[in-house]
Formats: C-alpha cells, sequence, structure tokens
C-alpha cells in the first residue's frame, strides 16, 4: 500500500509551514520571558519550545540541501539561519556586559535580546506567509 499526498503537499510547503509555527512560539516565549521580568519560566512548555526553535536551525540547515526551494522560499531558512547566529553572537555580548552567571538560574534574558527575537519573529512569520501565499500573487509568479 502506498501512501499518496495531494499536490499541494511538497517537502517546501511543509517546512514553510512549520516555520511559521515555529515564529509563534519565538514569539510566545517571547512574551513569557517578559512576564517574569527575563528569568527562565519553569514550564514545560517553555523548555519544549525552546527546545524546538533551537532544533530548527539545525533542520533549516538541512533543508537548504534537501529541499530544492523556490527562489523566494529559500529565504525562510536562510532567515532563520542568519537569526539563530546573530542571535548567539548578540545574546553573548549583552550577557557579557551584565556578567555571564553560574547557573541557569540565575540567568535572566536581556529585554533587549527578547524584543530582537519577537522583532524576528514578526517578520519570519510574514515572510512565511508571504512564501506560501507566493503561488496566488501575480507579481511573484
Amino acid at each position: 500500500m502506498q501512501i499518496s499526498f495531494p499536490d499541494w503537499l511538497t517537502p517546501q510547503f511543509a517546512y514553510i509551514v512549520l516555520s511559521a509555527v515555529v515564529a509563534v512560539l519565538i514569539w510566545i516565549e517571547g512574551d513569557m520571558l517578559k512576564r517574569t521580568a527575563g528569568k527562565l519560566p519553569k514550564s514545560s512548555f517553555f523548555q519544549f519550545s525552546s527546545l524546538i526553535d533551537t532544533a530548527w536551525f539545525f533542520v533549516s540547515t538541512v533543508m537548504l540541501y534537501a529541499i530544492d526551494f523556490e527562489p523566494l522560499a529559500i529565504a525562510v531558512p536562510a532567515a532563520y539561519g542568519i537569526y539563530t547566529v546573530f542571535g548567539w553572537v548578540y545574546g553573548t555580548r549583552l550577557l557579557k556586559r551584565r556578567g555571564i552567571p553560574d547557573s541557569p538560574e540565575d540567568l535572566i534574558v536581556p529585554p533587549k535580546y527578547i524584543a530582537y527575537s519577537q522583532s524576528f519573529a514578526l517578520i519570519f512569520f510574514a515572510l512565511c506567509l508571504l512564501v506560501l501565499a507566493a503561488p496566488w500573487l501575480p507579481s511573484l509568479n
């Protein structure tokens, strides 16, 4: 028995939809961090979400090579990779200014980093929607 998928359900489509979900998770994480004044929330959802958005960097890197992206769609994994690498550098620089804590319990995520992440989440989500809508937009075909 062979499983048949609809024509529109391509690897590119699945990756872009899941990327939009990751964007929403990043936004929610930022809100959770704002509510705890930057302290890492003791929430299973937060831990799961953080794991997913960290793993998404590696998924995106693999997808750059595994999927034959359309020209506009390649911006999605590329943008996520750039966000992650610059986020690591930016976050490290912000933490060094305050002093790197001895334990994760003492870590306070700087408000500037939360703003950086949520700004990216908003733009990344919009990019995903644009890529998904591109086949129906006359100027992007």
